[in-house]
């Protein structure tokens, strides 16, 4: 188990590195292009870019933690700092928000006509391309792995995707003479980056404030069900990330039975539980007699 968990992070790791240098070479290219031909949308996408590289740091570090394995301070592991490093991402992201949304309010204020040529379009349309590329590999690798840090990171990129083509269009408008466009698509940038970091929020908030994994407990409770000795299931709970789910459930049984016997089949349910869900890591079973009366 301890092996499989070092193998998870391992390929984690190792996607956040692969995409830590693409993001890297991509800023690279559009805020020294930005700069040098007065765009400020270029420049403002370029450090949305680099902020892609710094969000992958930030993975980086709650991957390290998060692959440390049980302690007595940490009996449940330590995977939630994961989710909780995510939440650096997003405010990462509002930060750079904030600056984008800045600079495009003092380009309206003191506008100026950034330079604009064949060379812009390329390295627009290029960067773009990997960008594309690195969205859909962190995306797969994220659901692939169940890895919050790659999800997120991939919704970072995506947001990158979006503001690229804002640029590419804004250079368009430039070429036909329209530069008050310039610091309006930086504007748009920024509300982009900003819908991408309330995401990150709202689900990482969920695996911290142990909100329902799984909604459809139905499953849970056939597989309960066709333990011989049950009688009847309720009170289904979940809550955890999505590849570390906790389960407890309310069980009912002879009241007559012996304490081995239900034992067994606690033992029973928390087997058939995880090999039906694989996603689940721990299951809690209360018992309780038949003849009681539930408790809702």
């Amino acid at each position: 188990m301890v092996i499989e968990a070092e193998e998870h992070y391992k390929r984690i790791r190792s996607a956040l590195i692969l995409v830590l240098a693409l993001n890297w070479l991509v800023a690279l290219a559009k805020i020294l292009y930005g700069f040098f031909t007065h765009c400020t949308s270029m420049t403002a996408d370029g450090f949305h870019s680099l902020s892609d590289g710094a969000s992958n740091i930030i993975g980086l570090v709650g991957i390290n933690l998060a692959c440390q394995p049980t302690d007595a301070d940490h009996p449940y592991g330590h995977r939630k700092y994961e989710t909780f490093f995510s939440l650096g991402i997003a405010a990462l992201l509002f930060l750079v928000t904030f600056n984008l949304a800045k600079e495009g309010v003092s380009r309206l204020m003191n506008p100026a006509k950034p330079e604009v040529n064949l060379q812009s379009f390329i390295v627009m349309l290029v960067t773009l391309g990997i960008n594309i590329w690195v969205m859909k590999y962190e995306y797969g690798k994220g659901r692939l792995l169940r890895s919050d840090i790659l999800v997120a990171d991939s919704m970072h990129t995506k947001a990158d995707i979006f503001t690229s083509i804002a640029v590419i269009i804004t250079l368009v408008a430039i070429k036909l003479n329209y530069p008050i466009l310039d610091p309006i698509a930086t504007l748009i940038i920024a509300v982009f980056i900003a819908r991408a970091a309330f995401v990150i929020i709202k689900q990482s908030s969920g695996v911290l404030c142990d909100a329902i994994v799984i909604t459809d407990v139905k499953k849970i409770e056939n597989i309960a069900l066709s333990i011989k000795g049950v009688k009847s299931c309720h009170k289904i709970r979940t809550r955890g990330r999505p590849d570390d789910i906790h389960v407890d459930l309310h069980i009912q049984v002879s009241p007559d039975m012996h304490m081995s016997q239900a034992h067994q089949i606690s033992y029973d349910i928390e087997a058939e539980i995880k090999k039906g869900i694989p996603e689940v890591t721990d299951v809690v079973v209360h018992m309780e007699p038949a003849s009681s009366s539930r408790q809702n």
